[in-house]
């Protein structure tokens, strides 16, 4: 099991922690700071610091065992060993940039009240796709409209529900691609104000305002009923 520091607090950059387990480039510790692959944002990369040198980490994944995370080094050629203790260095400006798209992703999410059926987040551009039924949607007026949400200056909370309460209100799962984990007991839920509350197991920011302006920057036809909205940072 790695304990998800990140989740308790998705601003630490830096942490000191224990090998746990290795298979090759792949390495698990103790506790990290790296988020893993999932929900549509990227694993985290960074580096490793270990007796006086430093490894790139370059991805970041679920273990194979259930609530471990594993983290890939840039090469197997290393002396690295279970009991080692490490620093973990997050790539801090990446990490932010999908902190800032994903929390943005939640208030474009708001604006288009339809079921969700993908998404990614990255670095420069993320998506949403929506399955828009007769509606229609315009760039220029989401991008407005995007941009006063974010200057709300709106805070994020973090909270949990039952499997029970989330059953009893299927309404607050918008995304129909990806399902929250169930079995733990609860499920991590995510608020903006009175803006957006859903399941989410990503990294958010603390406040709207940190987003900075942003543009859709394009509207595309992927079916039918299926448009893929386009979200680029605008500065």
């Amino acid at each position: 099991m790695t304990a998800k520091t990140f989740y308790q607090d998705s601003y630490q950059k830096t942490l000191t922690t224990t090998i746990t387990a290795i298979q090759g480039d792949k390495v698990e510790f103790e506790a990290t700071i790296f988020y893993p692959l999932g929900g549509g944002q990227p694993g985290d990369q960074g580096t490793l610091t270990a007796n006086g040198s430093s490894i790139q980490i370059i991805d970041t994944r679920k273990g194979d065992t259930p609530e471990s995370i594993s983290h890939q080094l840039a090469s197997s050629e290393h002396q690295l060993k279970v009991g080692d203790e490490v620093t973990l260095e997050l790539d801090w400006d990446r990490r932010y940039k999908h902190m800032r798209m994903h929390t943005c992703m939640h208030l474009l999410g708001s604006l288009i009240p339809v079921p969700v059926t993908g998404g990614s987040v990255g670095a420069e551009k993320s998506r949403l796709d929506f399955d828009i039924g007769d509606n229609q949607l315009d760039k220029e007026d989401l991008t407005i409209r995007l941009n006063e949400l974010i200057q709300t200056g709106t805070d994020l909370t973090l909270e949990s529900i039952t499997d029970e309460e989330l059953d009893e209100n299927p309404g607050l799962v918008r995304t129909m691609s990806v399902q929250p984990p169930r079995g733990a007991g609860t499920i991590r839920m995510v608020r903006i104000g009175d803006i957006d509350y859903q399941p989410c197991g990503g990294t958010h920011l603390k406040n709207t305002s940190e987003i900075g302006p942003v543009r859709v920057s394009k509207i595309e036809n992927k079916g039918k009923r299926n448009r893929r909205v386009n979200l680029v940072f605008d500065a």
